[in-house]
């Protein structure tokens, strides 16, 4: 039997996937959390075989908690399982160790399918994310940029920003001012959405 653990802040959604997947002679739900604070502590209480992490979970984002998961139980292999069909995101899951990236909107089956490959050791990537991924090229935001501009992206001000992360209000102010001109938009307002819809946030 496959051991999953899937982590999804929507019940219905979480349920439905546990219900579904739980029809598979070979796999077995152990666990579902509905906050990425949760994954890393349920992985090692159940010790999954393979963990299916939506992104946009309450608490930190699928995306954060990937990397301490692996770390934590790295024979664990890890699904990114979202709605957000973003290339900007597809390279971050990669490159931190997911095993595959699927968007939720596929059939049942093939889920099923992507984590039995994923346990056996292969990576499993949606086709048409993979090829835009590689159109859309690396995120050209440095660590602290990308910080910066999230923390900018529900309107904040300068101050907030800087009190936030605990910078001065001019490196604020550079930092904001090399992620609009790598972006190439018009404020930071701009440069902030540009940076989420690609998901480089």
């Amino acid at each position: 039997m496959i051991r999953i653990m899937i982590a999804e802040d929507q019940g219905m959604m979480r349920d439905a996937l546990a219900l579904l997947l739980g029809l598979e002679d070979d796999l077995e739900i152990v666990a579902r959390v509905p906050s990425g604070d949760a994954v890393v502590p349920a992985a090692l209480e159940h010790r999954p075989d393979a963990a299916l992490l939506d992104i946009e979970l309450p608490g930190r984002s699928g995306l954060d908690a990937l990397p301490e998961l692996r770390a934590a139980l790295p024979e664990c292999a890890v699904l990114i399982l979202t709605t957000f069909a973003r290339p900007g995101y597809l390279r971050r899951a990669m490159e931190a160790g997911a095993a595959g990236f699927l968007v939720k909107d596929g059939p049942v089956e093939e889920l099923a399918a992507a984590v039995r490959r994923a346990v056996a050791g292969e990576r499993v990537v949606d086709p048409a994310l993979a090829a835009a991924a590689l159109n859309a090229g690396p995120s050209p935001l440095t660590a602290r940029e990308r910080d910066v501009l999230a923390a900018a992206l529900d309107g904040s001000t300068i101050a907030d920003v800087a009190a936030r992360l605990h910078l001065s209000e001019s490196t604020v102010r550079n930092h904001l001012s090399s992620a609009i001109g790598k972006t190439h938009t018009r404020n930071r307002i701009e440069a902030a959405r540009l940076a989420r819809h690609n998901g480089w946030l």
